[in-house]
């Protein structure tokens, strides 16, 4: 394997999840800082309690688009290395390095969000087919609930056996690192499931 190609892909992956869109969304447009409201995560629910949809909106795409393009990116490099081989497994270690960008951003002092945005931008450039099904299955969820960290702990849980069923297979080397970035994701609403457990957990929504 080309190092040199590996590293690059890796600290383009990291910079990219780096770039915090509820960070940048709060401080642009509200001369503010999200991090210092409601949940003090800076990620779309936590803008959508503090600023409202159209915040919201904006903070999800932009997620969005740093997993999506942290995959591509990594496709890219190794294709044109000609290291076709260790594609599938990379782009899986691309999403999970772009996450963490997103969870430890070196530009906002390494205090960031949850990634299931990012993880589902990834996801999205990885899987298309298994992405839509795992979205289906988490935002249903998540509007008949109210509560939005419900639908992304179920659809990050489906992710794998979804995959699994679409493939007829997982191979080991994508399957080590696509469970990492499931486990990142679950594992960064561990206070969301204690809440839900004892019935504490906020719905995105407010009743009237």
């Amino acid at each position: 394997m080309n190092f040199a190609i590996a590293l690059l892909a890796l600290i383009i992956s990291y910079l990219l999840g780096s770039i915090n869109s509820a960070v940048i969304i709060s401080r642009v447009f509200y001369h503010d800082d999200v991090r210092t409201h409601g949940s003090g995560n800076a990620g779309t629910t936590n803008i959508m309690r503090t600023y409202g949809g159209k915040a919201a909106a904006l903070c999800f795409a932009g997620d969005i688009l740093k997993g999506t393009v942290s995959v591509l990116i990594t496709r890219l490099l190794f294709n044109s290395a000609d290291m076709q081989q260790y594609v599938g497994a990379a782009v899986y270690v691309a999403g999970v390095v772009v996450v963490l960008g997103h969870m430890f951003p070196i530009f906002f002092k390494f205090k960031g969000g949850k990634g299931v945005a990012t993880g589902l931008g990834a996801v999205a450039a990885i899987s298309p087919l298994a992405l839509a099904t795992v979205f289906v299955i988490g935002i249903t969820l998540a509007l008949v609930s109210g509560f939005v960290s419900l639908g992304s702990l179920v659809g990050a849980s489906l992710f794998i056996p979804i995959e699994y069923l679409y493939n007829g297979g997982f191979p080991i080397e994508e399957l080590v690192p696509a469970a990492v970035l499931v486990l990142l994701i679950i594992y960064n609403h561990r206070a969301n499931i204690k809440r839900l457990l004892t019935g504490t957990e906020n719905k995105f929504y407010k009743k009237k």
